[in-house]
């Protein structure tokens, strides 16, 4: 876990140590590109019924696509759409594919992303995206498929492309990795439809499509459900913030801009918790995640809380996004 946290760290200077691993990173991006032009002009993927939209990442880490994504199933519901989610199900294993997740799933089996998102609505996880999404229009009756990542999972068919970028870490030494922290070159972002990045900010020069923000809602009792508003919070400003995160540090800044004290214990994305986590010496209040919290059982103390958080997307993306949707729909509808 150091090492992997050192590496993370490394990906965001200047110069560094990382840089040494230069000749891996370009044999990385040499496979990615045969890939992304083997699946485009010599296999493509079969197209689906429906309009199909992936929300990725080009880099490694928490870009608050999570969020995002879970803001844009509700705008798209509220528009009267169907919207199912399809995905790889990482940190789960189960014990067979396609699985869609239900009331009985745990973490453990279909992924920490999954579960969070299966509230919202029908969500089914499976490494082989395209059999998922087939599963998904087989059994659920959705109408519009969201790619919970997925971007470099080329034998998915897509109409939509939307890359989730931070703007405050940005891309860091602009390397893919393992020197940097880019899963494809930057001159990716040039084919994507979107680039919406996380509270953008100007030292950011990526040109990008939309923003959006994620602002705290409430504090939620895990043991008992029970929920305080930001600013009714009584518990003292001292507290431990635990995060199995892409992007810790964020989770941290943000209790921060909240008039907390946090002291951070960052943990590897995706983390498996097994309780032990969030247990100190102290009487301090623990604050941790919604991504981590479906992993947390109730029985983890009286002192564990969780901040959920919801993702507000600027409008000029939404209006776009919505009439290309809408575009993709009625032509999906006038083909015989």
């Amino acid at each position: 876990m150091n090492l992997r946290l050192s590496l993370e760290r490394a990906w965001y200077r200047p110069m560094s140590w990382a840089l040494l691993l230069l000749p891996l990173s370009w044999l990385f991006r040499a496979v990615s590109s045969g890939r992304r032009f083997y699946y485009r002009r010599i296999k493509p993927p079969c197209p689906l019924p429906i309009p199909v939209i992936v929300v990725g990442n080009i880099s490694v880490g928490g870009t608050g696509k999570t969020p995002l994504l879970a803001a844009l199933v509700v705008i798209f519901q509220a528009q009267g759409y169907r919207p199912g989610i399809i995905s790889r199900g990482y940190g789960g294993s189960a014990t067979h594919y396609p699985q869609q997740v239900t009331d009985t799933s745990t973490a453990n089996n279909v992924g920490d992303e999954p579960l969070l998102l299966s509230s919202l609505c029908p969500v089914v996880v499976d490494p082989n995206r395209y059999r998922a999404a087939r599963y998904l229009l087989e059994k659920t009756g959705c109408n519009l498929i969201f790619s919970d990542d997925g971007l470099q999972h080329y034998r998915l068919p897509r109409n939509i492309e939307i890359v989730v970028m931070d703007g405050e870490r940005g891309t860091g030494n602009g390397h893919c990795l393992p020197a940097g922290p880019l899963r494809e070159p930057l001159s990716r972002l040039q084919t994507a439809d979107f680039v919406v990045v996380n509270e953008t900010v100007a030292s950011l020069r990526i040109p990008h499509q939309g923003a959006f923000k994620l602002s705290p809602v409430h504090f939620r009792h895990l043991a008992s459900g029970e929920s305080v508003g930001v600013e009714n919070w009584s518990h003292g400003r001292r507290v431990h913030a635990v995060a199995g995160i892409g992007n810790p540090a964020r989770f941290a800044h943000t209790l921060t801009s909240l008039g907390f004290e946090p002291i951070l214990h960052p943990l590897p994305d995706h983390h498996r918790f097994t309780g032990e986590e969030l247990c100190f010496e102290d009487n301090l209040p623990v604050i941790i995640t919604a991504k981590d919290a479906v992993k947390c059982a109730a029985g983890c103390g009286d002192h564990v809380w969780v901040l959920d958080v919801q993702a507000e997307p600027d409008p000029p993306f939404i209006e776009r996004l919505i009439r290309d949707v809408g575009s993709l729909t009625e032509t999906a509808n006038s083909t015989p």
